[in-house]
């Protein structure tokens, strides 16, 4: 069973940052992309950003200049940057490894509001 631990969510002020981090058991971890997806309330789950094993990042439009998503293959581990955080970026935050399965970590809560 994949176990993950995601940190970094919270309230922040429009025009904020904040850093998500995810940490997961699945191993070769540096084998599969990673990815950051996200659900508001009363919406569809979307796409954040997206990186390969090898660092080739992908982003969606409304996060694009803002967000940025790395890797550190050596402690399994994802992050997201969020910088100039909107009202609208509110939502849960899932890391997933983007294999022939996906693999869904707990989800973690992201407030921008003033």
């Amino acid at each position: 069973q994949v176990q993950f631990v995601e940190s970094g969510g919270g309230l922040v002020q429009p025009g904020g940052s904040l850093r998500l981090s995810c940490a997961t058991s699945e191993s070769p971890f540096s084998k599969y992309p990673m990815g950051w997806f996200r659900q508001a309330p009363g919406k569809q789950r979307e796409m954040v950003a997206t990186i390969s094993g090898g660092g080739w990042t992908n982003y969606s439009d409304s996060v694009k200049g803002r967000f940025a998503i790395s890797r550190d293959n050596t402690k399994n581990t994802v992050y997201l940057q969020m910088n100039n955080l909107k009202p609208e970026d509110t939502a849960v935050y899932y890391c997933v490894i983007l294999g022939r399965t996906y693999y869904w970590g707990q989800g973690t809560q992201v407030n921008v509001s003033s």
